[in-house]
């Protein structure tokens, strides 16, 4: 397994405006180019954590995902992140990964923050599932997932698990130390990409995105509240090497999650 290159794009977002939002982002892609595998943003990137997803969300392959493929493209590189995307079925909090040559995967958000009434206004996900990428195996969720072990447990399926996340500043404790909870339990790398700023409900972010080993250590870290890009390469073979020396994921239990 080839070493993979993740950068993490924290940033404030303008409250429900896609426009400026990816122009925004689009600026911060384009200084990537040629340097990374793995672009990483927030949850709903174009519009901020919004539950009036019949004026943020899109149709399939709308603007905003035909922008993820523009981008992906021109960069060279995987771009993953979430948005509201209109279904069938109803509204999603959709994870989308689109990868250079054009492949589109999404994962649909399970846990529902029902503190915000996301259950009130978005259809639950059930499935979860891994993305393969460059030899690496990844495992979408979406914010509010974090605090659901279970439903990112590692089935020896899984090197690198990614949260999308607009995770609000009085909780950041949490966040961080889940964070790097999910890394150590799984023996995997962790990221989590938050945003900053405050959005249109007057609900602060400070930040805290992570990038976090399989030991537990923060590989990526920023003080609170500050805009940045930043890359940082994982280690495919130390990260094998050390579930060879510590292979507690061969004790683990056996369970199976209902729909």
């Amino acid at each position: 397994m080839q070493n993979l290159r993740v950068s993490l794009i924290q940033s404030d977002l303008e409250w429900q405006d896609a426009e400026k939002n990816l122009e925004h982002l689009g600026e911060k892609i384009a200084s990537l180019k040629g340097t990374t595998d793995l672009i990483v943003l927030p949850e709903m990137f174009n519009s901020g954590f919004s539950m009036q997803p019949e004026r943020v969300a899109e149709k399939e392959g709308g603007i905003t995902c035909q922008w993820l493929l523009d981008q992906a493209a021109a960069s060279d590189a995987a771009i993953c992140g979430s948005l509201a995307i209109e279904t069938e079925q109803g509204f999603a909090n959709r994870f989308m990964f689109v990868t250079p040559d054009g492949q589109q995967r999404f994962y649909d958000k399970r846990h529902l923050f029902r503190m915000g009434s996301e259950h009130e206004h978005y259809t639950q996900g059930h499935e979860r599932l891994v993305f393969e990428y460059k030899g690496w195996r990844i495992l979408p969720q979406i914010c509010y997932d974090l605090r659901f072990p279970v439903w990112s447990r590692n089935r020896n399926d899984y090197d690198l698990v990614v949260y999308v996340a607009n995770w609000p500043a009085p909780r950041r404790k949490a966040w961080r130390t889940l964070l790097h909870a999910r890394a150590i339990e799984n023996q995997c790398y962790c990221v989590g990409v938050n945003r900053v700023g405050s959005d249109g409900n007057g609900l602060d972010y400070s930040g805290d995105s992570l990038l976090v080993d399989y030991l537990g250590e923060p590989v990526i870290d920023h003080a609170i509240d500050k805009v940045f890009v930043e890359t940082a390469q994982l280690n495919g073979e130390a990260l094998n090497a050390f579930r060879e020396k510590f292979p507690a994921w061969r004790d683990a239990d056996q369970f199976q999650i209902s729909p």
